[in-house]
């Protein structure tokens, strides 16, 4: 690590760097269920769990907001 950057310098760096917002689409899916969550933090990812009937199971994830 440099030691002229701080911890918290690519942070800001990965923050900026976010992509543009995308103008909303419309999706239309068949499917067998639905459920509708909120994605947690998980270290430097997202994490949603689902139910364990759902392993191995095919999944679309969609981002509504």
């Amino acid at each position: 690590m440099d030691p002229q950057r701080s911890p918290d310098e690519g942070l800001e760096q990965r923050e900026e760097s976010k992509r543009p917002e995308l103008p909303k689409s419309k999706f239309e899916v068949w499917g067998e269920e639905m459920i509708e969550k909120e994605v947690r933090q998980s270290g430097n990812s997202g994490r949603v769990y689902l139910p364990p009937e759902w392993i191995g199971k095919h999944v679309k994830i969609i981002r509504i907001d």
